[in-house]
């Protein structure tokens, strides 16, 4: 059985439902859809934690109340330090119980309500927790176990976000998921050196204001009428290599115009 999600193609993002939810029924429903649906097409479910620093019920909890099934080897966890110690190793023990071996190891979003985990807690002496300590505390855990991937930032410098990266792969990362994509950049094209699997997020919904909002990037007059499946075909075209994440696809009509 594959175990490592490194040799899949295409990931697609499914978001547990929000605390504050308007309509749990609703958004439980909506979760159970899309799981099913990329399971379906074969497809690595990618499953975020807190993603905006927006608190969600957690992945497994998720997975439970809804009686999805797990299949380890499709089944890649985000998660971040915006946890209480005890929620965070008990995360990682509900992983272990169910073999699911693949971890997004990210720093996260958070706010005020989201306790952030110490250095101290993890027993490190460090301003503070970052993916890298979080790979180094969890192989410390559980040697052997987990396969964990890592995020790039192509929009960041250049310098420090390289830097980074490799901080990232000596710590135990043994791939990288990117920020959306547009068509091509430079910063992504280093990343053929690093000697990793490579997984470039592709933006499926027409909403690309909102990616430039996040990351502080400035839209081209090109770029302001972004076609999502245009770009998807631009990205396999450029980077073929590579994997892909997908944000936002619509997996009824959407998936049709992609070839696949």
């Amino acid at each position: 059985m594959i175990d490592s999600v490194q040799n899949k193609i295409y990931f697609n993002e499914v978001m547990t439902p929000k605390q504050k939810s308007d309509d749990i029924d609703k958004d439980l429903e909506k979760f159970a859809t899309k799981y099913e649906a990329t399971l379906d097409k074969d497809f690595v479910i990618c499953i975020t934690d807190n993603p905006m620093g927006l608190l969600s019920f957690e992945a497994f909890e998720t997975i439970e109340v809804t009686e999805m099934p797990i299949k380890p080897e499709r089944l890649l966890i985000h998660l971040n330090a915006f946890h209480r110690k005890d929620d965070f190793d008990r995360i990682l023990k509900t992983m272990v119980d169910n073999g699911v071996k693949n971890i997004l190891a990210i720093s996260g979003d958070g706010d005020e309500r989201l306790h952030r985990l110490s250095p101290e807690e993890l027993g490190y002496d460090v301003n503070c927790i970052t993916s890298v300590e979080l790979i180094k505390y969890i192989k410390r855990e559980y040697p052997d176990f987990f396969r964990f991937g890592v995020a790039y930032n192509h929009y960041e410098p250049a310098e420090s976000e390289r830097e980074k990266m490799k901080r990232k792969i000596e710590a135990g990362a043994e791939f990288i998921i990117t920020q959306p994509v547009i068509r091509k950049h430079e910063n992504i094209d280093w990343l053929k050196s690093v000697g990793i699997p490579v997984v470039i997020e592709a933006w499926m919904s027409k909403r690309i204001d909102l990616v430039a909002e996040c990351v502080g990037y400035e839209l081209s007059e090109e770029e302001l009428n972004y076609d999502p499946i245009d770009n998807f075909n631009a990205l396999r075209e450029n980077y073929p290599d590579f994997g892909i994440y997908f944000a936002f696809l619509g997996l009824k009509k959407q998936i049709l115009k992609l070839n696949l």
